[in-house]
């Protein structure tokens, strides 16, 4: 643990002597917090349009034709960036304390859960840190899935239903299980509209 303290994003203060987060980025999630219940959170589901506007007047950088679901939790929106045609389901968690990246036409399924964030357990000031999470073009996390610190997804890999990924996903497999293992190479089929 103490390499990947030494390389993460970001590194807190002990948590015996203040606060992880400064007080600007703890106002900021407050704001955010109180607009999500207000604006974002139960909008009806066709409004992708009107939760990207919201999401981008908190700093997220989004690009177009994305769907964003009412349900989502985002920690904190200035740490989000997804490419055009990238997805987030309901109820998906993003746990922004570092950045999330997802890349065109990414697909991040109901209840997934990507989390930037984790303490350095062998540390006796039990130190948070966070490591950016990149979830590569045409991949897809499945429901309920879970992507640790750091962790880069590859293009057009798969994580399956309810697994678990704490290292980097290889480009164009399928994994499963808890640790993700890799199970098979996906294979994309030609579309209709290329076989015409």
């Amino acid at each position: 643990m103490t390499n990947k303290t030494q390389t993460a994003d970001t590194v807190s203060k002990s948590r015996l002597t203040g606060a992880s987060f400064t007080l600007k980025n703890r106002l900021l999630r407050v704001v955010w917090d109180f607009t999500c219940l207000l604006v974002f959170r139960y909008t009806p589901r066709p409004l992708h349009v009107w939760r990207v506007f919201v999401l981008r007047c908190f700093g997220a950088q989004i690009g177009q034709h994305c769907h964003v679901y009412p349900k989502v939790k985002i920690w904190a929106p200035w740490n989000l960036v997804m490419h055009d045609y990238a997805c987030l389901a309901n109820e998906v968690t993003c746990y922004t304390q570092g950045k999330i990246t997802l890349h065109e036409r990414a697909i991040v399924s109901q209840g997934a859960h990507l989390c930037t964030g984790t303490h350095d357990y062998n540390d006796p000031d039990f130190s948070l840190y966070a490591r950016p999470i990149e979830i590569g073009k045409d991949a897809w996390v499945c429901a309920e899935a879970f992507i640790g610190p750091g962790v880069t997804v590859g293009e057009g890999a798969v994580l399956g239903a309810r697994a678990v990924a704490f290292k980097d996903l290889q480009a164009w497999q399928v994994y499963s299980g808890n640790p993700a293992q890799a199970i098979k190479q996906r294979q994309i089929k030609a579309s209709k509209h290329e076989q015409a």
